[in-house]
């Protein structure tokens, strides 16, 4: 999938399910422009607020109330075509893919905690972005000059907001597989210094994997909300701590963000250790979900012939 209708999607967990006044209680600080009280399929949108981001071209978000549990199976394209449909067609999030709250759970080192919410949780609020609300057949997808960080910043301040609901338990990033509590968003958002990186660790995830080989992978999740790919890294187990790979993916993701996809196929890089870790290009990654990756290992290494790609 790739950006459409929705350009950007985050959500907010709640113990119980939520109502249109309430929301409307935390909203104070953006501009309603519209307030739709019913809807006539949850999975497209549920009852909602069009909030204004950028009207001079287009650019709103829709918060709509879901009270029922997250579709993490999002839907069988036979016997529940309707939530296959809005899922493919991007309404749960642009690069949302089939059991990402699970994964984020699994995968939440920052906040262990989060391995219980997907049993809690009871409903959820969407938050999603797009500049085609209303707009002509010929209108584009995207405006000129878009912006996916400044975007992205939005609808996390969005979220924040809607956190300070009695019934929140977490926010999810359904495309970067993220859990986090509200001091962990809010910790995120708060360095207003010029100079302070985006905060992508509310955004995107970097997960660790040991497929029994004498090798571990980790990659990034979430990197396609800022038009970059995500980053991969096979190293040997013995030879490397997670936590310093887990530093290089950062940097790196940070690197292509400010740079623009400057590293090519059979680049090299300095990696862990102060060492070159060359980089291949990839349309197929090694872990769900599908997507093309730059995928990173210590030059000279030989690959597992599974991680060769």
């Amino acid at each position: 999938m790739a950006k459409g209708f929705f350009t950007q999607a985050a959500c907010i967990l709640l113990s119980r399910p939520a109502t249109l006044d309430e929301l409307e209680a935390l909203l104070g600080d953006f501009r309603i422009a519209k307030r739709i009280e019913g809807a006539e399929n949850d999975d497209m949108g549920g009852p909602s607020f069009t909030i204004e981001f950028l009207p001079k071209v287009n650019g709103y978000l829709s918060v709509d109330v879901q009270n029922r549990r997250w579709p993490d199976h999002m839907g069988d394209a036979k016997s529940e075509t309707t939530l296959f449909g809005a899922w493919s067609m991007g309404h749960f999030g642009p690069f949302a893919f089939p059991g990402g709250l699970e994964r984020a759970a699994q995968q939440s080192w920052s906040w262990p905690d989060a391995k219980a919410v997907p049993d809690q949780h009871r409903a959820f609020i969407r938050v999603r972005s797009s500049y085609i609300f209303g707009a002509r057949d010929e209108d584009p997808v995207l405006p000129q000059g878009y912006d996916p960080l400044g975007e992205l910043v939005f609808v996390t301040r969005v979220s924040r907001a809607l956190l300070r609901h009695a019934a929140a338990l977490a926010y999810f990033n359904p495309n970067g597989e993220t859990l986090r509590n509200e001091a962990g968003v809010a910790e995120a958002l708060d360095d207003e210094r010029a100079d302070a990186p985006p905060p992508l660790e509310i955004w995107t995830n970097v997960r660790l994997f040991n497929p029994g080989n004498g090798w571990l992978l980790m990659d990034t999740v979430g990197n396609a909300q800022l038009d970059r790919p995500d980053c991969e890294a096979c190293f040997p187990r013995e030879d490397y701590e997670p936590g310093e790979v887990d530093n290089f993916l950062r940097n790196v993701s940070l690197y292509l963000i400010q740079q623009g996809e400057v590293i090519d196929d059979g680049d090299t890089v300095d990696g862990p250790r102060a060492e070159r870790w060359r980089a291949r290009r990839l349309e197929k990654s090694l872990w769900t979900p599908p997507r093309p990756t730059l995928r990173f290992f210590p030059d000279g290494a030989q690959l597992p012939v599974e991680m060769a790609g």
